[in-house]
């Protein structure tokens, strides 16, 4: 059952002239004054999700994007901000990305906020996807097993850490502790201080291709996951959803389908669902726009992404439409109504399933995301909260 309702926001700043006749990516540049303006954007995000009562307002790392799409680069950091000038919501670091940080600092911060914050930041790690980023700080990302490699060493370090009270670890990436003398001694085991105080600790990783590696590793470290984006349409979401309860199922653990999922889609709530899609069409191409050449939108031909980079050539290369997102269901649009009627379809067809996170595309301007949350609060949560009546057993 559908419970807990959360939004992610990657930290684009308001953009114009976007679609896929707009300004191309790679000409998109600002100023430090501009570029700045992501983070009060995302305080009134948060304030507004608190507000409304959502769970968890989500964000994502990533770093040196003059072009302004995502301009959040320490979600850590921010998450304790934001603790400060909210209540209730949740902050959720969506995501870290392991590659681009020494795994016992990334544990070190993560635990520093939890104890901080009372447990208010949730934690969640990825791989990442921007060669700019990942390998300026010296990891790899061209080669996609060695990524891999290095995130699985990363991730298991970090448990170690989080959960072990004094521990030492030799792989193919790190020797912790050094073999170092040290006050009389030969260290031989380490201890992060502080520890979070929240354990288990509540992990997120979002789920792309779902491989059954991919998913055993999420598996082994009792992780949750989320499929957004374009792996939240049609047949790609039912075989993640499936794979992931298989993954678990493999280490002997059951598991209701949709269970520890959550599962994300861009959304626009209008009178009627032509509106709808007028309204949010231009920035759901201006977000294919951006993702698209980072090869996260696995239905583009190596044409269509070539094409994508000039509006002359982007209007007639036969790029997806809103119209097709909407019927392959990775974009929730129309009136609430329908709205609800479609997530509760999904509610029936995965019964473990209780969270499920509504966004909008990059580039979507900060009063168009404020008033649909709150629209979305208003006129679709409340068909998702369980009556007092149903509440009680044994009446």
């Amino acid at each position: 059952m559908i419970t807990n309702f959360d939004s992610l926001y990657a930290g684009h700043v308001d953009l114009d002239n976007v679609g896929y006749s707009g300004t191309p990516v790679n000409d998109r540049t600002f100023g430090n004054e501009y570029l700045i303006s992501a983070f009060d954007k995302a305080t009134e995000i948060a304030q507004v999700m608190d507000r409304c009562g959502y769970d968890t307002f989500w964000m994502a790392e990533h770093h040196f994007q003059p072009e302004g799409y995502e301009c959040l680069p320490n979600v850590v950091m921010m998450a304790l901000h934001l603790a400060h000038l909210t209540k209730n919501v949740r902050l959720g670091c969506g995501f870290n990305i392991a590659p681009m940080w020494h795994p016992l600092r990334l544990a070190e911060d993560y635990a520093t906020a939890d104890v901080l914050t009372g447990g208010r930041v949730v934690f969640g790690v990825g791989r990442g996807y921007h060669t700019r980023e990942i390998e300026t700080f010296g990891s790899p990302l061209l080669d996609q097993s060695a990524n891999r490699e290095l995130f699985e060493e990363q991730v298991d370090i970090i448990f170690e850490a989080f959960n072990k009270g004094s521990f030492s670890h030799k792989g193919s990436y790190y020797t912790i502790p050094p073999e170092v003398p040290y006050r009389g001694y030969d260290l031989k085991e380490i201890t992060v201080v502080p520890r979070p105080i929240n354990r288990p600790v509540e992990c997120w990783q979002p789920i792309q291709s779902a491989t059954p590696r991919g998913l055993d590793f999420m598996a082994k470290h009792g992780m949750k996951g989320i499929i957004g984006g374009g792996s939240s349409e049609g047949g790609a979401m039912d075989q993640a959803v499936q794979g992931f309860r298989e993954a678990y199922s493999r280490i002997g653990v059951d598991t209701d389908l949709g269970e520890n999922l959550a599962i994300g889609f861009h959304f626009h709530i209008a009178e009627t669902k032509e509106q709808a899609m007028r309204e949010v069409g231009q920035f759901y191409e201006e977000n294919l726009k951006m993702f698209g050449p980072l090869r996260l939108v696995k239905a583009l031909s190596d044409e269509q992404i070539d094409a994508m980079g000039r509006p002359e050539t982007a209007v007639k290369a036969g790029l997806p439409t809103i119209e097709d997102a909407v019927e392959s269901g990775g974009v929730l649009a129309g009136p609430a109504e329908l709205i609800i009627e479609q997530l509760k379809a999904l509610e029936d067809k995965y019964p473990g399933l209780d969270r499920v996170s509504v966004s909008h595309p990059v580039g979507t301007p900060k009063s168009v995301i404020i008033e649909q949350l709150e629209r979305f609060s208003e006129e679709v949560m409340p068909a998702f909260k369980v009556s007092a009546p149903e509440m009680v057993s044994g009446d």
